[in-house]
């Protein structure tokens, strides 16, 4: 199969494949070996998996190792708004033409074997990276860890970011089920990275099972606020008077503190200097995390779609909006925990304006009526035709009574607001 461009070899990997989402190895290890890419000079690796945090963190290891003067390469999914943003290399989206090269390479080599559209992405970053002469590569984890393409690669370092209840159809119904695909990702004698606090024994018992280097925040590594800056400290390794992240809120300092510890460990292979990290730390930048555009009103973007990182947003609308009405353009995929995002977002946002998506993995009007329902909620409002409309009716209602618009629950629905009405680049 041969396309001219990167829209036609994207759609056609769309419907290739039986299911969109199909967790295992085999396939695409058949694939990986066919590409023959380890025969070309492999990079050092840090995996980044997790329910919320990777693309932060993930943000946070390029910016340093940036900083540092190192060739970086970055795997990150989904995109916002143009796929080539899932494959960057030096903070840079490759183009469709290198991407289209790619896939040319992979389905020379593919055979009779059915690849899904996430493994021929995974499949095309290693390739892309491992022709371009990269001190380092990051990538993220799709989805859980033991069976996502990702996990092919054989780390340096593993960091898994947070473990809370999301994507339950694919990975289980529990923390304890879920951590134990996260910890897939864990290999034996590799720094082993755990950035969640209160972590579910399946991901402990997983490291020290295999004989991974055990790594815990508020154990092995730490780190304490200290006015405007904060400290670092892992073992005997302190850093002080570090600037606080640039990306908003408290867990931020979480993941960063993961990322110090999981370059610390790779120190030996890439040496990175203090004034890289801070350099690093200081000036990362991610679309889509409390993005804030300074529009009339006022538009506050967070692609949470969970009830950890819902938690999260409602912090940060507490410390920094807390008597500005929030108007809310809101929807999320059907295999989210609804009722759990709505109920804790409920006492901050004034009305919510649900808007459709064109995505059949979009949750069904008629089940968000009944999650609004159960949590007793009526400020809300339906019927729109698209997301302009709905954007328009809470843009009305904030302008009226001096509020700002929140654009959540969705990766998809933050990209409806910036491919109509900005770039992410230079926010």
């Amino acid at each position: 199969m041969h396309f001219d461009t990167l829209k036609g070899w994207l759609s056609w990997q769309e419907n290739l494949h039986p299911r969109s989402i199909d967790l295992g190895l085999d396939r695409v290890t058949q694939v990986f070996n066919a590409l023959n890419i380890s025969a070309l000079k492999k990079p050092a690796t840090i995996t980044v998996a997790g329910t919320n945090g990777k693309g932060s963190s993930i943000a946070f290891l390029e910016a340093i190792y940036l900083a540092q003067g190192l060739r970086v390469g970055a795997y990150t999914s989904p995109h916002i708004i143009d796929y080539n943003e899932r494959i960057k290399i030096n903070a840079v989206a490759v183009s469709d033409e290198l991407i289209c090269a790619a896939f040319e390479r992979i389905e020379a080599v593919r055979e009779n074997i059915s690849l899904s559209y996430f493994e021929f992405g995974t499949l095309a970053a290693l390739d892309i990276f491992s022709r371009s002469n990269l001190d380092i590569q990051l990538l993220e984890v799709g989805l859980g860890g033991r069976l996502d393409a990702v996990n092919i690669i054989d780390s340096d370092a593993a960091i898994v970011t947070t473990i809370s209840i999301d994507h339950t159809s694919w990975l289980g119904e529990t923390r304890e089920e879920i951590a134990y695909e996260k910890a897939g990702v864990f290999r034996t004698n590799i720094a082993a990275i755990i950035g969640d606090l209160d972590p579910p024994n399946s991901l402990i018992d997983y490291a020290l099972n295999i004989n991974a280097k055990l790594l815990r925040l508020g154990h092995e590594f730490t780190y304490h606020k200290n006015g405007t800056s904060w400290n670092w400290q892992y073992g005997n390794k302190h850093l002080n008077n570090l600037p606080a992240p640039h990306l908003k809120g408290e867990h931020q300092y979480r993941n960063a503190s993961s990322v110090l510890t999981a370059i610390e460990n790779l120190q030996a292979k890439l040496s990175v200097s203090e004034e890289a990290i801070k350099q690093g730390l200081s000036s990362v930048n991610l679309p889509g995390r409390f993005q804030l555009i300074k529009s009339d009103p006022p538009v506050l973007l967070d692609v949470s779609h969970n009830p950890q990182a819902a938690q999260t947003l409602t912090d940060h609308l507490q410390s920094e909006f807390q008597k500005t009405p929030v108007h809310a353009i809101f929807t999320m995929m059907n295999d989210k925990d609804i009722t759990g995002v709505i109920s804790l977002m409920q006492p901050f946002i004034k009305h919510w304006y649900i808007s459709p998506l064109n995505n059949p993995r979009t949750i069904k009007e008629t089940e968000l009526k009944d999650a609004f329902q159960q949590c007793n909620i009526d400020q809300v409002s339906f019927g729109f035709k698209d997301f302009l409309a709905a954007y328009s009716a809470a843009k009305d209602k904030a302008q009226s009574d001096h509020g700002i618009i929140l654009i959540f629950g969705s990766f998809f629905l933050v990209s409806e607001y910036l491919t109509h009405f900005s770039k992410p680049r230079g926010q």
